[in-house]
């Protein structure tokens, strides 16, 4: 029965075809990328070890996991004898985890020039390209697929993609989002602001001929413009997700969107004042204080996703920043910072927790918890929830280590730590029309898995304990890569 349930969810949600394969056949690896292999491909059999596959079941326990080069082999129940030919390792307190399929990551990083203690900075604000360390982070703490969803500079994104699928350079397997689709008001300044639908019309198809594989909206987008998009992106076999404040879910889904990005934080459908074709100044906040799990507006709309087969992607970490003193401090992402993005996430982290006790941070509390429980909610009518951690906002969700923080987030909102693993992997795999290839552990499907010491399954905090990350059947040394770029996130 579940198999049959998720070939009937990737049949609702897959393209019919896509500007450029995301998958790209195994390549000869260079010499920028051989230092980081732990493990070449070959036939490997890891012993004893428990698999976390993806599907939402419970753990295999004290299997031998077969995998053979580039794809996977059988998972061999205890006592098996390993076949013939095969690397025996030891997986002993191991465990196995499809790879991370990201659905709201970032190459980039978002500066606030001359930032104070006070938040005070100067304008404007950019956003430079992590195109050196950003792809290792993701890499080493087990993503190994991600889609960029919104682009600042899409050639270089395409030209890394290439280089990716190459050999010449580490890093996971891309879906290159188009520049964001943005009108007037764009809060960074590289960004083309789109005048008109025949604008974003032209936009898309100009990109789409690129070679970018999907596309998304923000904020100040127009309800004709964002519609345009749409209808241009779908006749390029391409699917469109949005940041919205300009136009409400209920409005995105009369117009045919795919996708949705921050779970439900950015609807403004019930904001006071929602003027059309207006961003409110609530930005979703009052429509997601009003919107409680269960509610009649919540029943409604979640049963209009549902019905019009939007996914909605939770990114968490991102809006866990904003509830002081909620989000841990830890070393290992702080060593991974320039002394510059460091300071200026602390100063900014500092300011939140100076809020704590008021009536905004309460406000926002409040929302955060209907959020997470209209998650559930959604996921429990039939909703395709997907995750990413949106690596913006105040420099806090940094890559890779923020995709770990969600699938520990899900868990807190609810969700059984398989039930987190799954929206975390198969469910981005059964969006971008994969799951046959990525997105779980299972006979012949590609060998994109990592292994951590501990647990998740008991302690889904045992997900940051990555030891080794299998791309395409070679495993790559997660230590190795997270010092490569110790101290410049935020620099390149």
């Amino acid at each position: 029965m579940k198999s049959c349930l998720i070939a009937a969810a990737a049949a609702a949600f897959a393209s019919a075809a896509a500007a450029a394969p995301v998958l790209a056949p195994p390549a000869p690896l260079g010499p920028d990328v051989q230092p980081f292999v732990h493990l070449p491909a070959g036939q490997i059999a890891i012993q004893h070890l428990r698999i976390i596959d993806g599907t939402g079941a419970a753990p295999i326990e004290d299997a031998t996991l077969l995998i053979d080069g580039a794809k996977i082999g059988e998972a061999l129940p205890a006592g098996e004898v390993i076949p013939a030919g095969y690397r025996a390792l030891d997986g002993t307190g191991e465990t196995a985890l499809p790879g991370l399929v990201g659905m709201h990551n970032h190459l980039f990083y978002l500066q606030r020039p001359n930032i104070d203690s006070a938040g005070h900075s100067e304008e404007p604000i950019i956003i430079p390209q992590m195109t050196f360390s950003a792809p290792r982070l993701y890499l080493a703490n087990g993503v190994t697929t991600m889609r960029t969803t919104g682009s600042v500079e899409p050639y270089t994104d395409l030209a890394l993609k290439r280089e990716i699928d190459a050999g010449h350079l580490v890093g996971p397997h891309l879906d290159v989002t188009g520049p964001y689709l943005e009108g007037p008001g764009a809060f960074f300044i590289q960004n083309h602001q789109i005048t008109s639908p025949a604008d974003a019309r032209n936009e898309v198809a100009f990109w789409a001929d690129q070679g970018v594989n999907s596309f998304k909206a923000y904020m100040h987008i127009t309800r004709a413009e964002l519609g345009a998009a749409i209808k241009e992106a779908h006749r390029h076999h391409l699917k469109l997700t949005g940041h919205l404040c300009s136009v409400t879910y209920p409005e995105a889904v009369a117009l045919g969107i795919d996708n949705l990005e921050h779970g439900f934080f950015v609807n403004t459908q019930l904001d006071p004042g929602k003027q059309p074709d207006k961003c409110s100044d609530g930005t979703g906040t009052p429509t997601l204080l009003k919107m409680t799990p269960g509610s009649p507006e919540a029943n409604a709309l979640i049963k209009l996703l549902v019905d019009h087969h939007v996914a909605i992607t939770s990114t968490l970490p991102v809006f866990e920043q904003s509830v002081p003193l909620r989000a841990p401090l830890q070393a290992r992402q702080m060593d991974v910072l320039t002394p510059q993005a460091k300071e200026s996430y602390l100063y900014l982290r500092n300011i939140t927790a100076g809020r704590a006790g008021t009536k905004r941070a309460e406000d926002f509390t409040q929302a955060y918890k209907n959020d997470l429980g209209l998650e559930r909610q959604f996921v429990a009518a039939g909703g395709l929830l997907m995750a990413g951690p949106d690596p913006t906002g105040n420099g806090g969700v940094i890559p890779g280590f923020g995709d770990q923080r969600e699938i520990e987030l899900l868990v807190e909102a609810g969700f059984t730590p398989v039930e987190a693993v799954k929206i975390a992997t198969l469910n981005g795999a059964i969006y971008l029309g994969l799951s046959d290839r990525i997105g779980s552990i299972a006979p012949g499907k590609n060998a994109d898995l990592f292994i951590v010491k501990g647990n998740p399954a008991a302690n889904i905090n045992d997900v940051e304990n990555v030891i080794v990350v299998f791309k395409d059947g070679v495993g790559y040394d997660s230590a190795k890569l997270l010092r490569s770029v110790r101290g410049r996130y935020g620099e390149y």
